[in-house]
């Protein structure tokens, strides 16, 4: 067997969403996993609906999330001369030919071929045309074969068979000489060497085609698998609405590259029970004969646990330098020498990084109001007393971590004959402004005594 070439081929016609991502996710795991080479093919023929928009996107995304292909981009509309060669191939091989039809003759028999109940397709009237009429410019169609079938191989679905004789004779280039889609495929997946075609089932009924196509070339058809749809939590169609977006959104939203593939790599594919995968181990355990045939339903929460998980496991230097980058973006100037200690006090409550800089903003900006009703509770008079008695007993000397102001806050509620509640939550109010914090020790220790004291006489002038 020759060494394993793969390809992600997306079609810069609309935003690189997370259908394409778990596509290129799995070719670039099965290349991987076999020492192979992995590409990436920008299938731009489509001329009217592409934009360099769409490519940017697509380029930005496999950048943030590290898919990054050994070979490419190439683009098709680079490799137009290389088309046009392989046409006339065909046509002087007599495995095409140039069809004269108007669109009304070809309009007037596919109403005939649905009165009849029949599937609409070419007649072939052009087939053996000797004599072609003056004035009209052809398109060129491929003399698909009238017998025999096409067995696909799939290596997720199994054996699929497709009639040679309920297929078009498929147009290869237009008459404006543009060619199209699936001649376009077929010639690049023989002269890149692809040896497995992974994308979605959507393109199944594709394969014979461009298998016909490349055995008239005189190539030899990659390995097929057709990865399942992914679906909208309500098991329609995936649309924007379930999240069909650009991928760089799911990046806006603060998910990390690694939760992101981790989801959509398990969304349709499994290893066992295990659910937390890093890129690595999936590429050692990826292995096709392990996705699914059926559809799988996305699922936002399971996708945002997935990302609380591995926000987790990073580590906290990694996350603090991605924090820093959002709280920047949030007009904050820092300093962020304590950002380590923000994100220990934040993993367990932030699914995302989004929310872990909204939550860690209170520490780099002072409250601008209290809360009514937490400040209504908490803040009584005597509550404001111990915490001034408090704060001025540690003022001088501080905490070395957030264990020893632990420590302190227990012994003076103890001295005073309370709970520790009701010292530590009055605490919370007046530095976060809300009744809602991380641990109050934490937050202390990380504010540092003087910040605490300031914090304290600003909320006092609030009530």
């Amino acid at each position: 067997m020759s060494a394993v070439r793969t390809r992600f081929a997306p079609s810069p016609t609309g935003m690189l969403h997370i259908g394409g991502v778990r596509t290129a996710l799995f070719c670039y795991l099965y290349a991987r996993r076999h020492q192979g080479t992995y590409l990436l093919r920008i299938e731009d023929t489509d001329r009217e609906r592409s934009t360099p928009e769409a490519v940017q996107v697509i380029l930005d995304g496999l950048s943030w999330l590290g898919l990054t292909s050994d070979e490419g981009p190439y683009y098709q509309t680079q490799r137009y001369e290389r088309y046009h060669a392989v046409i006339n191939q065909l046509l002087d091989t007599g495995h095409a030919y140039r069809c004269y039809c108007s669109k009304e003759r070809l309009e007037n028999m596919r109403d005939e071929q649905l009165a009849r109940k029949e599937k609409p397709r070419y007649d072939g009237h052009c087939r053996a045309l000797t004599v072609p009429p003056g004035g009209v410019t052809p398109v060129v169609r491929f003399k698909n074969p009238t017998t025999g079938s096409v067995v696909v191989d799939d290596l997720v679905h199994g054996p699929i068979v497709f009639n040679n004789h309920e297929l078009d004779d498929l147009i290869i280039l237009r008459s404006d000489g543009n060619p199209t889609y699936n001649f376009c495929v077929a010639v690049d997946d023989w002269d890149m060497q692809i040896t497995h075609v992974i994308r979605g089932d959507d393109h199944i009924n594709n394969t014979p085609r461009q298998i016909n196509l490349l055995t008239a070339m005189g190539g030899v058809a990659p390995k097929y698998a057709h990865l399942p749809m992914i679906l909208g939590p309500d098991g329609q169609k995936l649309s924007k609405r379930h999240g069909a977006v650009s991928v760089l959104e799911y990046r806006e939203a603060g998910f990390l590259p690694v939760a992101l593939l981790n989801y959509l790599g398990r969304l349709g594919w499994s290893h066992g029970d295990q659910e937390l995968f890093t890129l690595d181990e999936m590429t050692r355990l990826f292995d096709l004969k392990d996705v699914n045939k059926s559809a799988a339903a996305l699922s936002p929460d399971k996708m945002a646990w997935t990302n609380q998980q591995h926000m987790m496991k990073t580590a906290g230097q990694a996350l603090a330098t991605l924090l820093e980058a959002r709280l920047k973006d949030a007009g904050l100037a820092g300093p962020f020498d304590q950002l380590p200690l923000v994100v220990e006090s934040l993993r367990e409550r932030a699914k995302t990084l989004k929310e872990m800089a909204e939550a860690a903003q209170f520490y780099f900006r002072r409250p601008t109001q209290l809360d009514a009703a937490a400040s209504a509770k908490h803040l009584s008079n005597e509550a404001l007393t111990w915490l001034d008695e408090w704060v001025g007993r540690y003022l001088a000397g501080g905490f070395s971590d957030a264990a020893a102001v632990h420590t302190a806050l227990k012994a003076f509620a103890e001295e005073k004959g309370v709970g520790l509640g009701k010292i530590a939550q009055p605490l919370r109010v007046v530095l976060s402004g809300t009744g809602v914090s991380p641990p109050i020790d934490q937050v202390v220790h990380i504010l540092g005594m003087v910040e605490v004291k300031a914090r304290l006489e600003w909320a006092k002038t609030q009530l």
